[in-house]
């Protein structure tokens, strides 16, 4: 899954935590992805808008480390992916209390055969705790995997507006 990367966000105390989402846009202004905001995560980034995110590929070799500041898309670009989404993902979304507990699976299962009745033959609306989220950064690292363990490494800092290059030992 060439999308998938590893998100970090920190919790109280500084905590790290770290998942995997699903990159869902890439601009000149950054990466974005869709969550719940009531999640732990989405609770994490409301507390402190800074995350770490990081693809690898191993079939390639290569690596991509970002660092920045995160904010929140607005409704209309929420929306307009939510129309995108297959049915059964939205919902999904909308059957899931993301990252709260469940006293077992057949609870979470009957929320989504009961919410698969209520919108049958209509369109699913984008529940106003899943939005979407884009980290704008600040540093960005290329890696590119190389022998014997003498990896090419990049490093691209942001500072007022310019980006600056220079090559990391391995």
């Amino acid at each position: 899954m060439p999308d998938a990367m590893a998100l970090a966000t920190a919790g109280a105390g500084s905590r790290p935590s770290v998942r995997y989402v699903l990159l869902k846009a890439v601009d000149d202004r950054g990466f974005v992805f869709y969550t719940n905001r009531l999640s732990r995560k989405g609770g994490q980034l409301q507390r402190n808008p800074f995350a770490a995110l990081a693809f690898y590929w191993d079939t390639t070799g290569k690596q991509v480390r970002c660092e920045g500041r995160v904010e929140r898309l607005p409704a209309a670009a929420c929306d307009e992916y939510w129309a995108s989404r297959p049915r059964a993902s939205q919902l999904a979304s909308m059957a899931s209390s993301q990252s709260s507990p469940i006293a077992s699976r057949a609870v979470l299962l009957a929320r989504l055969k009961r919410l698969e009745r209520e919108f049958r033959g209509r369109d699913v609306p984008r529940p106003p705790h899943w939005i979407g989220y884009r980290l704008v950064p600040d540093r960005v690292e290329f890696w590119v995997r190389c022998e014997p363990r003498l990896h090419h490494r990049e490093e691209f800092v942001r500072r007022g507006g310019r980006w600056t290059k220079r090559l990391l030992q391995p």
